[in-house]
């Protein structure tokens, strides 16, 4: 990592020992060095200048350095404080670090010493800003895997309520509410292009307006979405390009994605912001993916409408096939209960008549009983069903 013009602030009001220090000993190796000569003035420009070390001596005019030490740890800063004190004072030393103090050192001191110093000193500050960053990276990444993991969540909840949900209309409302969700938009609307294949009919909708929700299941023309129609291509757009279309008065980023059926636009999936933040690519694929869900629900839902009509159809053909056979066992009752009996009775009689006939041979008289016998047979069946 790049450590390079860290910031050292120190509060020293002895010009040869600012010399050292500064001219002599930090700045040469490419510190920025800030001076001042109070404690006083050092609480101030700390809110400023967010020194990574600070370098003090316990004796100042005014405030000393160990009630810069105090007033630094009232205030919750844990810059690094590093003391400078005569030989003998070793009490005061102890006390700084009772107060804070990270380092010290004993004046009149060599330059290599001071580097030393402030190099231990700046060496934990370091660790302790990479780990911080280390830790923020971290949070960063885990928030981004939590979110990638909701986003796939919600994809796999569409995907499954195209197999569960019978209701068109709440599957729809299911399909715009996790678009919504996974693009992070404000609002959204499914178009549905019509059976005539001309208009596109509002289908669903979420955070529209009521004077747009009224709308559902009718024609709706949102100003952009023919473009996309007619391109089959997703289109993003934000910003003062976005103005131009009537999708303005709801936001200042939109995501238009077609919904397509053998490569033909049969629905548009509109994801609107009110920000003009763009969509990201991932954002974009994600969309891409509710849309292929949502093509996918039209697609079975039109070969269920289908399959219906030619179970309908066979049901009225099974239907009529069944009142034709009740027609004709209707004839055939009629025509054995009430017809053939009659028939068979003129016959018996005209066989009685022809039998007391007069011209008539043996053999002829015979067969003519021989009729008759069958006929009274006939009869008896007819009779008995």
């Amino acid at each position: 990592m790049n450590y390079t013009a860290e910031r050292i602030l120190v509060v020293e009001n002895n010009p040869e020992i600012v010399d050292v220090i500064a001219r002599q000993a930090l700045q040469p190796l490419g510190y920025h060095v800030e001076i001042v000569h109070s404690a006083a003035t050092a609480i101030q420009q700390v809110a400023h200048f967010f020194p990574d070390v600070i370098i003090t001596n316990l004796v100042l005019p005014g405030l000393s350095g160990k009630d810069l030490l105090v007033a630094l740890s009232s205030q919750g800063l844990e810059t690094p404080v590093i003391v400078i004190s005569e030989k003998g004072r070793e009490g005061e030393v102890i006390q700084a670090f009772r107060l804070g103090a990270t380092d010290y050192l004993y004046w009149p001191t060599r330059e290599t010493e001071i580097v030393s110093a402030v190099e231990r000193v700046l060496k934990q500050v370091r660790t302790r800003r990479d780990r911080e960053d280390l830790a923020q990276t971290l949070y960063q990444t885990n928030q981004e895997l939590q979110k990638r993991v909701r986003e796939l969540t919600t994809i796999f909840a569409i995907g499954k309520a195209i197999t569960s949900i019978t209701d068109q209309s709440s599957l729809y409302e299911k399909i715009v509410e996790g678009a919504i969700y996974v693009a992070e938009a404000d609002c959204g609307w499914l178009l549905l292009k019509s059976d005539q294949g001309k208009d596109f009919i509002l289908t669903a909708s979420r955070n529209m307006p009521k004077s747009i929700t009224e709308k559902t299941n009718h024609p709706w023309d949102d100003g952009i979405s023919a473009l996309v129609s007619i391109s089959g291509e997703m289109l993003t757009i934000h910003g003062d390009p976005l103005k131009r279309f009537k999708i303005s008065q709801f936001g200042k980023s939109a995501l238009v994605a077609p919904l397509k059926a053998n490569k033909t636009v049969i629905g548009l999936l509109v994801m609107v912001r009110k920000t003009a933040k763009p969509f990201s690519q991932s954002t974009q694929e994600l969309i891409e993916a509710v849309a292929d869900y949502a093509s996918i629900s039209l697609i079975n839902s039109r070969y269920f409408r289908v399959l219906e009509e030619r179970v309908r159809n066979s049901q009225l053909a099974v239907e009529a096939a069944q009142a034709n056979e009740h027609k004709k066992d209707e004839k055939l009752a009629n025509l054995n209960y009430l017809i053939l009996p009659q028939l068979n009775e003129s016959m018996e009689m005209a066989a009685s008549l022809l039998i007391e006939g007069e011209n008539l041979d043996d053999n002829q008289r015979e067969k003519l009983h021989t009729l008759q016998d069958k006929l009274q047979k006939i009869s008896g069946i007819l009779l008995n069903d």
